[in-house]
């Protein structure tokens, strides 16, 4: 799993509300490009960041829609300091509860359940798969590969353009974090 090169919105702690990547972003996937391992299949994220990472990559990649960004719901676009001036109590349960989405999107459990769902059907193929994700499916995936609660969930950081890797099969995972794309996998 690759987590998308930089933006604006990851710059300024925004909720991700669909922009591409920001200058230094795209340069750093370029230069990244041919640097990952041949795989048997490559998918994507469908947010605009995760698709131009894979394209800087020069990976040609299907679209996974169980791979897309966490439902944000009303505080789309919001920054961080905003929601925690505008709806202190219901950011406050949102970080503390992984059932809750009081945003009105899609709570982190059903994160966390639907990238399990994807690495229950990828487990089933033989071969190396590349994804290119948003860093909270990153951090849904690990927190299922290690048998970790959801709560877990906001103790991964993923920074961006980094490499995750799951080895292993479907219930018994090995996880390898922390390689900025580029270097050996």
């Amino acid at each position: 799993m690759i987590s998308p090169a930089i933006t604006a919105a990851l710059r300024e702690a925004r909720f991700d509300d669909g922009c591409p990547l920001d200058a230094s972003g795209l340069r750093q996937a370029k230069a990244a490009a041919g640097t990952l391992p041949a795989a048997e299949r490559v998918w994507v994220s469908p947010t605009v960041r995760c698709r131009e990472t894979a394209v800087a990559l020069g990976l040609d990649a299907v679209e996974a829609p169980e791979l897309t960004a966490l439902d944000a719901g009303r505080w789309r676009g919001a920054t961080l300091t905003e929601v925690s001036e505008r709806e202190p109590e219901a950011l406050a349960r949102w970080l503390s509860d992984p059932g809750a989405a009081p945003h009105g999107g899609e709570s982190v459990a059903a994160l966390c359940d639907r990238v399990a769902d994807w690495l229950e059907t990828v487990a089933q193929t033989q071969g190396r798969t590349l994804a290119v994700v948003e860093p909270e499916a990153v951090r849904a995936a690990v927190v299922r590969a290690l048998g970790a609660p959801d709560s877990a969930f906001w103790r991964a950081d993923v920074p961006p353009l980094t490499a995750i890797e799951l080895s292993g099969r479907s219930g018994r995972w090995n996880v390898r974090l922390g390689q900025p794309v580029g270097a050996p996998l």
